[in-house]
């Protein structure tokens, strides 16, 4: 009969996202995540397997807690759809000040992967690959609604101006991680609100 387990993998599972979104999967070794977790080696390898296992793990962990919050903003009936883009940008200018590690912001951990691993890890790919359809479907349903409300003015493609603010959102997660201040990020979310709104 197998020994109950005496620890909470839950937590162990948050505490390896954090520092994989802090170090990067390469830069984050065993031993790192047997000190952040608090557990030896073979209770992290008879729980996740192997580090790549636990980094899946964990960045499915990252991207339902993640997007679910930003499809919530976005998916919001009781508000207009440029209010539900502008706290969307709002809830990201104010996360890149909450998720900080030594100083720096930590950015985004599917942006950081997308840098990292783009090409190299299938299994991650294919994750990052549904997370942004599934963003991008939404961000598309927010500008249509918008644009037959009236407060999205653009006339471009809602699929095209949907791509773009994921690209914004990204950048705006990468120069947060490179020293970006608040207002600065916020400056560059309203410059993309007001290529959607004027």
């Amino acid at each position: 009969m197998a020994r109950p387990r005496t620890f909470d993998e839950e937590r162990a599972l948050d505490a390896a996202m954090r520092a994989f979104w802090a170090n990067g999967y390469e830069a984050t070794s065993t031993q790192d995540l047997c000190d952040v977790t608090g557990l030896g080696r073979s209770s992290i390898y008879n729980t996740f397997s192997s580090k790549q296992d636990l980094f899946r793990r964990a960045l499915a962990r990252y991207i339902e807690t993640t997007t679910s919050n930003q499809l919530a903003i976005l998916e919001n009936p009781e508000r207009p759809a440029a209010e539900r883009l502008r706290a969307l940008f709002a809830s990201i200018v104010d996360a890149e000040f909450e998720n900080r590690g030594d100083g720096r912001s930590l950015g985004c951990l599917t942006v950081n992967t997308t840098v990292e691993l783009a090409g190299r890890d299938e299994e991650s790919d294919r994750m990052l690959e549904r997370d942004t359809g599934r963003r991008l479907a939404s961000l598309r349903a927010t500008i249509e609604d918008g644009q037959r409300a009236g407060d999205i003015t653009s006339t471009r493609d809602a699929g095209s101006l949907a791509r773009f603010l994921v690209a914004v959102i990204g950048g705006m997660r990468v120069s947060a991680q490179g020293g970006a201040d608040r207002p600065t990020l916020e400056s560059i979310a309203g410059t993309a609100m007001d290529a959607l709104t004027y």
